[in-house]
């Protein structure tokens, strides 16, 4: 059979009289595309998924949990075993003892004074809770691979652009050729 062998694969690279210089170009172009591809795609989503578990680890350093009191009942009424939450407005003290206040996640009907947990971070300000280590890492890699990915598809996609036009420029040049050889031969063109 006529491709079976290593050189098959690598045609491009090697020599051979019938290769153009188009071949030559074109080989280049897609090594250097899918070099451009891998690198790129590799540093973006290494840098993407290092920054996002950066910030979340940054974030479960210093947001800090406070207990704080309903200062109304919850609406709904309470479930056994439900796991549900409800929007509630509850108080808290900051940092620097002053009074807060914001809406809270709580168990349906718990009554006004009843105590919640409160995150915070290091103004008082209300935050949510603190993805865990296991919850960033997960968080990092599926960021860092969209990166990965969105940033591979442009030279990818840039690589293709110009082997497209190699593509469009050899049959252009195929068919003066041909009509070259036709007129030698004493065809009429076309």
């Amino acid at each position: 059979m006529a491709f079976r062998g290593p050189g098959v694969w690598l045609w491009r690279w090697r020599r051979n009289p019938l290769k153009r210089r188009s071949d030559t170009v074109e080989a280049w172009v897609v090594l250097g595309a899918w070099v451009l591809t891998v690198v790129c795609g590799v540093l973006a989503g290494w840098t993407a998924a290092r920054s996002v578990e950066q910030g979340l680890a940054r974030e479960r350093a210093e947001w800090r949990p406070v207990v704080g009191r309903l200062t109304e009942r919850a609406p709904g009424r309470a479930a056994a075993h439900s796991g549900e939450r409800v929007w509630a407005e509850a108080g808290w003290s900051g940092p620097d003892g002053s009074a807060r206040t914001g809406r809270v996640r709580a168990v349906p009907g718990s009554a006004a004074g009843t105590a919640v947990t409160v995150w915070t971070d290091r103004r008082g300000r209300l935050v949510t809770e603190p993805a865990t280590a296991a919850q960033a890492r997960v968080r990092a890699w599926l960021v860092g691979g969209l990166a990965g990915v969105t940033v591979g598809v442009l030279p990818c996609a840039g690589g293709r652009y110009l082997r497209g036009r190699l593509e469009r420029r050899r049959i252009e040049r195929w068919a003066v050729e041909w009509a070259l050889f036709d007129a030698v031969r004493g065809r009429p063109a076309g």
